[in-house]
């Protein structure tokens, strides 16, 4: 059974700990991506600590298959990428995540079932993919990061390849962006109104408006400043709350 043919096959080479299989596959998950192909995996297959350790991700891992070498677990993919920090002695072409990710969108129109798929190849999470294991790639994946701290965790390499693939899928695909489904529209004028005038009304007695000849900048100022956000409903009906409590308190 595979994914789509347009999305990325991920690859884990001789995984060592089943924790880290499991957050690989709940990084995958998180932008839609289902394919995980394991070689060798060191304490074998299924692996019962990589199922707490995905949080929900088992689509992921009820679906890995296990190989014996990289180039079997690579045999149907015409698209080769190898993630590493170093060279390690072959001349390939060297890519960012964000500039691999461009290359599979722009093979993913002749992609099929059977040819033609892109993978993408994580390293063993001590010593990485070995100067073999490179030499099947058709290039690498390199993340510009401190020379300092060149570190990251399985499941960092494979979200930070995964994301940059996610970014190219639009608008149509199956992400979505909680926040922005949140955002209520914008109140209607005449709220906002009423909320200006409440403000206009709370300020005139206390001389907010004076002197008279500033009067009309004063009043255009405070209206550029409470139309710059997007209140909505909410936020307007929470703030006239809040001066009609300011309002109360002036009386008392």
């Amino acid at each position: 059974m595979t994914d789509a043919p347009h999305k990325p096959v991920i690859v884990l080479v001789r995984p060592q700990l089943g924790e880290n299989i499991g957050k690989a596959a709940r990084a995958m998950l998180n932008f839609s991506l289902t394919e995980l192909r394991l070689v060798s995996p060191r304490d074998g297959w299924p692996n019962p600590s990589a199922g707490p350790a995905a949080a929900g991700a088992d689509v992921v891992l009820e679906k890995a298959q296990v190989f014996e070498t990289l180039a079997q677990a690579v045999g149907d993919c015409a698209h080769v990428y190898a993630t590493t920090v170093r060279k390690r002695g072959v001349t390939k072409p060297v890519l960012t995540p964000e500039e691999a990710a461009r290359e599979i969108h722009a093979h993913a129109p002749q992609a099929d079932a059977t040819q033609g798929r892109s993978a993408i190849v994580f390293g063993p999470e001590r010593s990485g993919l070995e100067t073999d294991d490179v030499a099947l790639a058709r290039a690498i994946i390199t993340v510009p990061i401190n020379p300092d701290f060149a570190s990251l965790n399985l499941a960092q390499a494979v979200i930070l390849c995964a994301y940059e693939w996610s970014k190219g899928i639009g608008k149509d695909g199956d992400l979505a962006q909680p926040t922005q489904e949140e955002l209520l529209p914008p109140a209607p004028q005449d709220e906002l109104e009423g909320m200006i005038g409440h403000f206009e009304a709370l300020l005139e007695p206390k001389g907010y408006f004076f002197p008279e000849s500033r009067a009309a900048a004063t009043h255009r100022t405070l209206r550029s400043m409470l139309t710059k956000p997007r209140w909505n409903h909410l936020e307007i009906r929470t703030m006239r709350g809040v001066l009609s409590a300011l309002g109360r308190q002036q009386r008392d």
